[in-house]
């Protein structure tokens, strides 16, 4: 399968998987884009683990968006099937699911949503940048694979015409 039908495949199940849409807005002065667009999430799905659905937990990391323990906590400890959020399985069982993971992720950088390359505008660069450094250390300098990846992503949905950097 090549690639663009690749991301395409990526994108729609993950939009097929998040049916919500954000409508909260932020006081601050800045220009924020919601993180849970399809393409944002797909291409942070990509550059963190080619998407891949077959991941579990691995250290401390689990499922397609290697989320840790941590990350799931602050994003508000999200379980599957109203698991018990102080139960000993319901972190992976939330990272290892597809629907459970993405809402995680949206949340989390709703959360820490900031203008971590002083930009001005908060989107789905600072997203990535949030999703892979943390809430806490987005300003460090976007280098190596993962932003490759995120950026040859969204260079690929902009050829699409279905997704904007903004």
């Amino acid at each position: 399968m090549n690639v663009a039908v690749r991301f395409a495949c990526a994108l729609l199940a993950i939009g097929a998987l998040l049916d919500h849409r954000s409508g909260a807005q932020s006081t601050a002065p800045i220009v924020k884009v919601p993180p849970n667009t399809n393409w944002c999430l797909g291409c942070i799905c990509e550059a963190i683990s080619n998407c891949n659905r077959t991941l579990k937990c691995e250290g401390d990391v689990c499922g397609l968006f290697r989320i840790t323990w941590a990350y799931w906590a602050d994003a508000g400890k999200l379980t599957v099937n109203n698991e018990d959020p102080n139960s000993q399985t319901a972190y992976a069982n939330c990272a290892n699911n597809e629907q459970c993971a993405g809402t995680t992720v949206s949340n989390y950088l709703k959360k820490f949503a900031q203008d971590c390359n002083g930009d001005g505008i908060v989107d789905c660069n600072d997203y990535a940048a949030i999703h892979l450094f943390g809430g806490y250390g987005c300003a460090k300098p976007y280098t190596g694979e993962y932003f490759n990846k995120f950026a040859a992503c969204e260079k690929q949905i902009q050829s699409l015409g279905t997704g904007s950097h903004s």
